[in-house]
């Protein structure tokens, strides 16, 4: 039986008031502090003084607490053979609305239960609350709908970052093409690692995005939290993050030099090093390309060469495996296994294994520091210069040692080095104390007979000196090993590698 409509007895301009209240009221659930359909529930329920809850065409809850309905009613009113229906049933006076819901659903039923019967205000409100429903459920869809869709937008492009992190440019092309056309149309690229506090590297990202528009790839760094990755193939982008970050306390931003897509990992190596020295700047700021590198120091052709001879063995493999296990060891001896993994998106024990191949095939033992400072010099020649071609006369056979003699690399090492030495805790022992160790605090502090801490603090003290991050392992501290070796203050990695 219908709900009873009112008397008519209540003065015209107290019905006015009445309705208005309740409408500001419900209006103020739009706002944007509110908008939430539990809460209009919640508030339809203590207006009306009963229960409420909106169903979908199967009797599946969407909100508020269940109220039972005949499955028969719901189908009637979902199926738009009736729009509405106002009932009696054992004392109880229940009204059903039909509302519209945001697809799959596409249609579904508030119904509200009291013990009074619905007057003409009652049911007034109950159909507003209907459409106040209507418009919030499709609102929470459209959200809901649009954080999937920036959550499948950066999946994507961590996905094309990691490709070309593995050197698979064509792939990276063919993924990046659908949604952002023309981004990798260019054969070299930069790479920028923002760095904020974790709880604001989100409002980073996307500011980022902002900044760059669609002529950058932006990233979330998936091993570290504080990071942003950024691809820039236009360097007149750099220029946006460099005022983004400079206006952000406690944000720095480091970048790679202009590097070939296949050589993404090393640029991205690259700026994690300039971030190092940016965190020291009060611009913010740095550029790996602002400071002399040992590798720039010796004898182009002779480090060709020796690069060559010492990955030979990996010759044999088919081109897509020697590029996956270069590419995975060159990140892995930047960084630890775990972060390695998580940039490539594969497990840390897959990781490990493709180095462990790497080290089987060459003949080496990348346990000892010194070793992964001499393959890492390698894989980084191979990939600026791309793989040597064999000499057709009597080849060159430059060792190691040969290449740290010349008299420049010496030159940059004294004046390297030597601006640990103003420091009265003698910070210069201590480093090539612990580099002697394989960078072990604990075996560093046995020889030196001190605390192991205090050689952490020793080391993190010549950081700023150097310009260069120690404790983590990468190019910075390769660098530092290489100078130890040129002085002669390092034993020299025993390298094999096969003759050519």
């Amino acid at each position: 039986m219908a709900g009873q409509e009112g008397d008519g007895t209540v003065p015209e301009s107290d019905r006015a008031e009445a309705r208005a209240d309740w409408a500001g009221a419900l209006l103020d659930q739009l706002r944007p502090s509110g908008r939430d359909p539990g809460r209009v529930v919640a508030w339809l329920a203590d207006t009306v003084g009963g229960a409420v809850c909106v169903l979908d065409a199967q009797g599946t809850v969407l909100a508020g607490r269940r109220i039972p309905v005949e499955p028969e009613l719901i189908g009637a009113i979902t199926a738009g053979r009736i729009a509405s229906a106002s009932l009696e049933d054992a004392g109880r006076h229940l009204r059903l609305v039909r509302v519209e819901l945001p697809p799959p659903a596409t249609t579904g039923v508030l119904a509200v239960v009291r013990p009074e019967p619905f007057d003409r205000r009652t049911a007034e409100v109950v159909n507003h609350a209907a459409s106040v429903l209507e418009l919030l459920l499709r609102a929470r869809e459209s959200t809901a709908a649009g954080i999937r869709l920036k959550r499948a937008a950066s999946d994507l492009r961590l996905a094309i970052l990691q490709l070309l992190m593995v050197q698979d440019i064509v792939a990276a092309r063919r993924v990046a093409a659908g949604l952002w056309p023309g981004l990798l149309d260019t054969d070299a690229a930069s790479v920028y690692v923002a760095e904020t506090h974790s709880r604001e590297r989100d409002r980073l990202a996307e500011d980022c995005l902002d900044a760059t528009g669609e002529r950058a790839l932006v990233v979330r760094c998936p091993a570290v939290d504080e990071h942003v990755i950024i691809v820039l193939p236009d360097e007149a982008e750099a220029r946006r993050l460099r005022t983004l970050v400079d206006s952000r306390p406690g944000s720095f931003l480091g970048g790679s030099v202009r590097q070939a897509l296949a050589a993404t990992a090393t640029a991205y190596g690259q700026a994690v090093s300039a971030l190092a020295v940016a965190r020291f700047r009060p611009e913010q700021s740095a550029v790996y390309a602002e400071r002399t590198h040992p590798e720039l120091l010796m004898d182009p052709a002779g480090l060709r060469a020796w690069s060559s001879r010492l990955l030979r063995p990996l010759d044999t493999l088919p081109h897509h495996t020697r590029a996956e296990l270069l590419a995975t060891t060159r990140l892995g001896l930047e960084f630890t296994a775990v972060s390695a993994a998580k940039v490539l998106g594969v497990s840390r024990n897959t990781v490990r294994a493709r180095m462990d191949r790497v080290e089987s095939l060459l003949g080496t033992d990348f346990s000892d520091l010194t070793v992964r400072a001499a393959v890492h010099l390698a894989l980084n020649t191979e990939e600026s210069h791309g793989e040597t071609e064999r000499p057709g006369g009597r080849p060159t056979r430059p060792e190691l040692g040969d290449l740290l003699a010349g008299p420049a690399l010496r030159t940059w090492s004294q004046e390297l080095l030597a601006r640990l030495d103003t420091d009265g805790r003698d910070l210069r022992r201590t480093l090539r104390t612990w580099l002697a160790a394989g960078a072990n605090a604990e075996r560093a502090a046995q020889s030196l007979g001190v605390h192991a801490q205090t050689v952490r603090d020793h080391v993190r003290g010549a950081e700023p000196v150097l310009e260069r991050q120690l404790l983590a392992a990468g190019s910075d501290l390769y660098e530092v090993v290489l100078a130890h070796l040129a002085l002669g203050e390092l034993t020299p990695p025993a390298l094999t590698g096969r003759p050519a």
